[in-house]
């Protein structure tokens, strides 16, 4: 067992009300959002608690958007998932996306010199000598009620901690880790618990009512820039400049005929003008 993250330090470093009360490590499983989702679907009576969070060492299914693996390393990262049980319209259930972004972004802040932004939809990106480089990434799923309402909310967050640069997979997003931004290694019980402490509150104030969106359009890297969007709900493929986003955090996409498209879910290329 790794001691750093072992349930007896996190309980004792937290500086939550309720997010990660309930928390259980495992050395090695298949992928932490899997594990909750099989909890929730076997109901077996007793409901998961909101705020639970699976933290993992090794997953060697874990998985990203777009179908894709995220794997790193034994023992490198922050791999892990959060259970919520939000009770929002289901079209609210981006903010969820939104608030992990932005607090992953604050927390990575605290240890690297470089800035740090948002590739729309979910990548935090570092700044690394003119290249945006990717050391986050972040998968959501979820389930409706009969009111369409969004019964629970699973959010999957990855993080690269002290992964050496030939450890590093070959991507699109040229990745990096915080090993390398910051030239040292990261305590990665001190970053969790940094991190989860600014999940909570997001998260409050988004039960508050306020929109997370702002703060977040505000993080993303993409806006003013040219993009190609390879769509995933039609397969079509949208290149123009992306403008901002709207409330519900879609990308606003303006092509060369001058046509805004509303862009809700996709795969984003930033490329040269």
């Amino acid at each position: 067992m790794n001691v750093e993250l072992a349930e007896t330090a996190v309980s004792a470093a937290l500086q939550t009300k309720w997010v990660g009360r309930t928390y259980r490590y495992l050395a090695q499983i298949p992928s932490t959002n899997t594990l909750l989702r099989e909890m929730v679907m076997t109901k077996t009576g007793v409901p998961l608690p909101h705020g639970m969070v699976v933290l993992t060492d090794y997953q060697h299914a874990g998985r990203g958007r777009m179908a894709r693996r995220w794997e790193a390393p034994h023992g490198t990262s922050l791999l892990f998932s959060l259970f919520l049980r939000p009770d929002w319209p289901a079209a609210q259930a981006t903010w969820l996306t939104m608030i992990a972004a932005l607090a992953v972004a604050e927390a990575v802040e605290q240890v690297v010199p470089q800035p740090v932004g948002v590739k729309w939809p979910n990548d935090v990106i570092i700044n690394e000598d003119g290249t945006w480089r990717k050391v986050s990434g972040l998968l959501l799923e979820g389930d409706m009620d009969e009111n369409g309402r969004l019964a629970w909310a699973i959010l999957g967050i990855g993080i690269n901690v002290n992964v050496l640069p030939e450890q590093l997979p070959e991507a699109v997003t040229p990745p990096t880790s915080l090993l390398m931004a910051a030239g040292h290694p990261v305590s990665r019980l001190s970053l969790l618990v940094d991190l989860l402490a600014r999940l909570e509150r997001y998260y409050e104030t988004a039960v508050n009512g306020q929109s997370p969106q702002p703060a977040w359009n505000r993080r993303l890297v993409t806006i003013g820039q040219p993009v190609m969007v390879s769509q995933v709900e039609n397969g079509k493929i949208v290149r123009g400049i992306a403008e901002g986003t709207d409330e519900w955090g879609q990308l606003l996409v303006r092509d060369g005929a001058g046509t805004l498209h509303q862009v809700a879910a996709g795969d984003v290329t930033l490329r040269p003008s």
